[in-house]
């Protein structure tokens, strides 16, 4: 079909970049804001604006918190094709847990609750509630973590969970883009002369391609590791083994798991009482502390709640290493003797947790986290410039032939790059301008979100037609215009809802705000940047001459 391999290595990274390009920058770009998801989170919810905080006393915090949850609404409703018969009143309570990481100040707990009458005899629903630890109020459950719980869910899943369709559309996108990585390589035989090329002065064609070539050499181990650990953390949906062929044995398996730990797989039906978990927390930090590592609890779980069976397991936040790491201490429930401290985990459990680790970035290290945003963005930079060439390269022959391909691809390169943006700032003014009151606040800053991105679709399409002409989309300036508006109006709305305006958080030292402030800040100013260009390019060759020549063009 090809005359040569290079050729068909060509055609390969050229449509398996196009057609998934799309799903990969919003995987890239919502990956970079997952970075910082809980600095977002802070930002977007006045109420938890203060400092982390470690993990609180079970005893005098979370023990009353736990004993008043129950499953939520929405769990209840979901269940209901679930169970053979009516619903249940009341849910008897299995487990409880709390998560925190060293950027929290706010804590989030789970409590999972038998289903009666389920289909499916392991079956549960949960109830979940965050608090501030500092003293165990409760904050509203329907205002939206933006970050945690917006924005990082989109990265991996597109917030598409029938049948875990997202989950498999980003697998397959992160495959693609492990072969288009190679490909490129392929293709480009003068790769190491291109990691220094840059003729930003070019037409947009060559720009186009020089930037695309130089983002994809420089952030290449960057990509092609995160789209290999990516996939290894969802081996489990994509190879789904233990329920499927090994379904029979799971059951067997985990018998002789507790069996070999000690940590009962049942409950043994006979009412107790929970000792002191803040007792079992103190003697696994100074088992850790004996070890020489960090004492922080970033997971703490009970098990069995309520049973002469419950055990209390204590997990290290691990943030002094890359590896995800827990070191788990288990304690009985009722007595708070120890049962099990987790063994050395075997290397090829080494290798998983630290491709998880890395890719989940859990650890203490800032200037590593900005090389992670620095890494994804370069990402959105190699796959926007690349729609671009596609674009630049075949508007003029499809414009002769009167062929709609260019256009298409150039309405949809607009809405995923610079439509993206709108609909995240839009979402960002939202959630400054809705009163804290109104309920499902959260749905409505989804539903402005996903409504703005439709809109800049609209408008991406309306204003393909000067691509007829083999000329540039308007479409793209008109974005970067609207977009820099719109983040400048977040940070201000921030200032005016909340007080927190820069001077404030800045001479604070307060980051989280400040950063996220200074983010769209620098996206503005870009955005205004990269309009003026795209708005010089869009007049053409002899245009901008005489715009050259005009003082209220040369000056716009």
């Amino acid at each position: 079909m090809f005359p040569n391999f290079r050729l068909s290595m060509a055609w390969l990274h050229t449509w398996f970049g196009l057609v998934l390009g799309f799903v990969l920058m919003v995987v890239f770009f919502f990956g970079s804001l997952s970075v910082f998801d809980r600095e977002i989170d802070r930002w977007a919810i006045p109420q938890s604006r203060f400092e982390p905080q470690p993990m609180p006393s079970f005893d005098r915090i979370l023990l009353p918190v736990f004993k008043d949850m129950k499953p939520t609404p929405e769990a209840i409703e979901q269940a209901r094709s679930r169970v053979d018969g009516p619903m249940a009143e009341t849910f008897p309570v299995q487990r409880w847990g709390a998560y925190t990481t060293h950027r929290d100040p706010v804590l989030g707990l789970f409590s999972g609750h038998e289903l009666p009458h389920a289909k499916n005899k392991d079956d549960s629903v949960f109830g979940t509630r965050t608090i501030d630890p500092r003293t165990g109020a409760a904050l509203p459950d329907d205002h939206l973590k933006i970050g945690s719980q917006f924005f990082y869910p989109l990265h991996y899943s597109l917030h598409l969970e029938w049948k875990n369709l997202g989950y498999w559309i980003v697998g397959f996108a992160a495959l693609v883009m492990m072969v288009a990585l190679v490909s490129g390589v392929v293709m480009h035989r003068k790769i190491f002369r291109e990691l220094f090329t840059f003729r930003p002065k070019k037409h947009t064609q060559r720009s186009a391609l020089d930037l695309h070539n130089l983002t994809g050499v420089v952030a290449l181990p960057f990509h092609f590791i995160f789209a290999l650990s990516g996939l290894v953390i969802f081996g489990g949906i994509y190879f789904p083994v233990t329920h499927t062929q090994l379904e029979p044995l799971h059951e067997l398996h985990e018998k002789h798991e507790a069996k070999e730990t000690g940590l009962p797989h049942e409950k043994a039906g006979v009412p107790a009482t929970l000792a002191s978990v803040d007792a079992m927390v103190a003697e696994a930090q100074r088992r850790w502390a004996a070890k020489g590592m960090a004492g922080d609890v970033g997971f703490l779980s009970v098990q069995h709640v309520g049973d002469a069976n419950a055990y209390v397991s204590v997990y290290r936040a691990g943030t002094d290493r890359v590896t995800l790491t827990g070191e788990g201490i288990h304690f009985k429930g009722s007595t708070g003797e120890l049962i099990r401290e987790d063994p050395p985990v075997t290397v090829v459990a080494g290798i998983n947790n630290f491709l998880t680790g890395l890719h989940l970035q859990h650890f203490r290290h800032w200037l590593l986290r900005w090389l992670y945003v620095l890494g994804g963005l370069s990402g959105c930079v190699c796959i926007a410039t690349g729609f671009l060439f596609y674009v630049e390269k075949r508007k003029r022959q499809h414009a002769k032939q009167t062929v709609s391909g260019a256009r298409w691809v150039d309405a949809f390169a607009v809405t995923t790059v610079t439509g993206m943006l709108i609909a995240t700032f839009s979402m960002l003014i939202g959630n400054r301008l809705l009163p804290t009151d109104l309920p499902a606040r959260g749905n409505v800053e989804q539903y402005l979100f996903w409504g703005a991105w439709v809109l800049a679709c609209a408008h991406a399409i309306w204003r393909t037609a000067p691509m007829g002409e083999a000329r540039m989309s308007p479409a793209w300036a008109e974005q970067c215009w609207a977009a820099a508006v719109l983040a400048v109006a977040a940070v201000l709305l921030n200032w005016v809802t909340t007080g927190d305006h820069l001077l404030r958080t800045i001479a604070n030292g307060y980051w989280p705000v400040a950063g996220v402030d200074l983010a769209l800040l620098a996206a503005a100013a870009l955005a205004v940047v990269a309009a003026r260009r795209l708005r010089r390019r869009a007049l053409g060759p002899s245009v901008q001459a005489k715009a050259a020549r005009s003082p209220e063009v040369a000056n716009a």
